[in-house]
């Protein structure tokens, strides 16, 4: 059995490399360039350890686990043991995740590709006698790692969206509904008159409260700027708000005053009356995950009842 040690160190300071690179982003940790490639040049010493003393205590579970403790030491320092933890589920987390994502395309790259055009791939053996693909490594690790990447990035900012979800009763027009909405933060729409907050709902969402005589009447009227237009029903809960964009442009937004809007916020239900409805004539995202754009104000300064 021939082994290329030399490659194969060469591969795994690369990948090590990227992996406590996306240990540090990932666990948000101010890290220098030199404490990353000591940290690596650490990681890397392992390969030998196990070629030369393949019965050594380091290439045991219990070996490995305190080895990988001292990599994260070395990388990060220590703070806690809270936190030594942490990078350290971490980073079998990003290896795991990338390990396993490169065995599959070497799987299915194996079986896809005959005998003689495997011999492209440059297969060698590790140090367990595996035969690997350099080339699966060397355009596949980087590959697995930005979507591993990607990946935590877009869970991250959803667990972010999502915490600021919640459940919200509108009624009016005699018809009380549900949707789910967000707390947008950056939300500072008032009306310059009554000093009412202004909450957006889009078209699919407002539609229920209408006839579809009305709704169709009011959307028009909107669409095309026809005050005059609007249904006799809606003249009185009608409001005009001006804002400014953000390139500096005026314009102004047509809202209703419903009767009342009850957030589910956590174990309590937030009530107001006083609050506008800004009409947004499509949806407010792709996917429809919300209907309607929160204003923080509503959650600091209206009335609170326990659920």
């Amino acid at each position: 059995m021939i082994i290329y040690l030399d490659i194969i160190l060469l591969f795994n300071l690369f990948c090590n490399l990227l992996i406590l690179s996306l240990t540090k982003y990932l666990a948000k940790v101010n890290v220098n360039i030199h404490r990353l490639l000591f940290g690596t040049i650490i990681a890397t010493a392992l390969v030998p350890l196990i070629v030369y003393f393949p019965f050594s205590f380091f290439n045991s579970l219990i070996g490995k686990g305190i080895y990988s403790l001292f990599i994260i030491f070395c990388t990060f320092g220590f703070k806690s043991m809270q936190q030594m933890f942490k990078k350290l589920f971490l980073f079998y987390f990003i290896s795991f995740s990338i390990g396993g994502g490169l065995f599959g395309i070497h799987y299915l790259v194996q079986d896809s590709f005959s005998s003689k055009s495997n011999k492209l791939l440059l297969y060698v053996n590790n140090v367990y006698g595996d035969q690997m693909s350099l080339l699966i490594i060397l355009v596949g690790f980087p590959l697995v790692w930005l979507f591993t990447k990607s990946r935590m990035d877009r869970h991250v900012k959803d667990k972010i969206k999502y915490d600021q979800m919640y459940d919200v009763t509108i009624e009016m027009n005699g018809f009380r509904h549900q949707t789910i909405g967000y707390i947008d933060s950056g939300n500072h729409l008032v009306d310059p008159l009554t000093n009412r907050p202004v909450v957006l709902c889009d078209e699919l969402f407002l539609q229920q409260f209408f006839a579809k005589a009305d709704w169709n009447k009011l959307y028009q009227s909107i669409a095309l700027n026809k005050l005059t237009d609007f249904p006799e029903s809606m003249e009185k809960r009608l409001f005009i708000v001006p804002f400014q964009g953000v390139g500096g442009s005026n314009n102004y937004l047509y809202t209703i005053k419903p009767d009342k809007l009850i957030v589910h916020y956590n174990n309590e239900l937030i009530e107001t009356t006083n609050v506008l409805i800004g009409i947004q004539l499509n949806s407010l995202t792709v996917d429809n995950s919300y209907h309607c754009l929160l204003h923080p104000q509503i959650i600091h300064f209206s009335a609170v009842k326990t659920a």
